[in-house]
C-alpha cells in the first residue's frame, strides 16, 4: 500500500513524502543502496525504501517454511550478523527470525519470486546447481535464473557489482543531459563484468550477453526495492562501463 505522506518513528520530526528518484540514493533504515520509489524528507537528507518505510510487523518467506520473521530496527545482540539472502552485513532495519537466526534486509526478504517483462523470465532460487554469470562460481547466495536455465545471477553479486560502480552511478546526478538518455536506451555489454564461458560464434555470444545483460538489469532493479526495467537499465550500462 502506498501513502504520499507518512510519519515514521526513525525520523519524527518531520513527514515523509512518496517520490520516485531516477538516482541512487542510501535507504536511512536498513543502510542499504535504493533507487525508485522512496519516502523522502523535505527538510533532512533522509530517504527510506518503500520496504522500510512501510514494514510488515511479521513476514514469511517460501524458502524458510518454519520461520517467522520479525521486523526490527536494528539487529539483534552485539555480534555482527549478514543477511541470508544476498551474504552482506545487516546494520540497520532488518527482518530477523528469533528461532533460526535468520536474517534478511527488507528489500532481500521482498525480492519478488518471478521477474518478469512479457519476454524474459528469471526465478528466485535459494540455491542453484550451475555456474553464476558474474563470479563463475555455484552456491553461494539466493540466484535468479532464467526459465530456459542458461542464465543465473547470484543476488550477492548484483549487490558487489553495485558497490564497485556506486561513485560512477551516484556521479550520474550531475550529467541529466542528452548522455543520461543515451544510457537509459542502451544494452550493456557486460563483456567486463559477466564471466563468458562459451565458444560459439561471435553472433550467439553477443545473443547471449544480450540476455544476461537484460537478467543484469532486472535483478538490480529488485535489490534496490524497485524493479523497475528502465531504471536498471541506465545501472546496468554505468556497471559495464565501470
Amino acid at each position: 500500500m502506498k501513502y504520499n505522506e507518512i510519519s515514521h518513528f526513525s525520523h519524527p520530526q518531520h513527514k515523509l513524502k512518496f517520490e520516485y528518484s531516477e538516482f541512487p540514493f542510501k535507504c536511512d533504515g536498513c543502510k542499504e543502496a535504493g533507487i525508485g520509489s522512496r519516502y523522502k524528507c523535505a527538510y533532512c537528507d533522509f530517504d527510506l525504501h518503500t520496504h522500510c518505510a512501510i514494514p510488515s510487523p511479521t513476514i514469511s518467506h517460501p524458502f524458510y517454511t518454519k520461520c517467522s520473521f520479525r521486523f526490527l530496527s536494528r539487529p539483534p545482540g552485539d555480534a555482527p550478523r549478514y543477511c541470508n539472502a544476498c551474504e552482506k552485513d545487516v546494520t540497520g532495519f532488518v527482518y530477523h527470525c528469533t528461532s533460526c537466526g535468520f536474517d534478511l534486509h527488507p528489500c532481500c526478504a521482498k525480492l519478488p519470486m518471478v521477474l518478469d517483462d512479457g519476454e524474459t523470465k528469471l526465478y528466485l532460487y535459494r540455491k542453484v546447481s550451475s555456474s553464476c554469470h558474474r563470479c563463475g562460481r555455484k552456491g553461494r547466495s539466493w540466484s535468479y535464473r532464467s526459465s530456459c536455465k542458461k542464465y543465473n545471477l547470484h543476488v550477492a553479486c548484483v549487490r558487489e557489482m553495485l558497490m564497485e560502480s556506486w561513485s560512477e552511478i551516484y556521479a550520474g546526478r550531475a550529467g541529466r543531459g542528452s548522455t543520461m538518455r543515451k544510457l537509459e536506451t542502451r544494452i550493456p555489454s557486460l563483456k567486463n563484468t559477466l564471466q563468458t564461458h562459451h565458444r560459439r560464434g561471435k553472433g550467439k555470444v553477443k545473443k547471449c550477453c544480450e540476455m544476461a545483460g537484460l537478467a543484469v538489469q532486472f535483478v538490480i532493479s529488485a535489490v534496490l526495492g524497485d524493479p523497475t526495467a528502465l531504471i536498471a537499465g541506465l545501472i546496468g550500462t554505468l556497471i559495464s562501463r565501470a
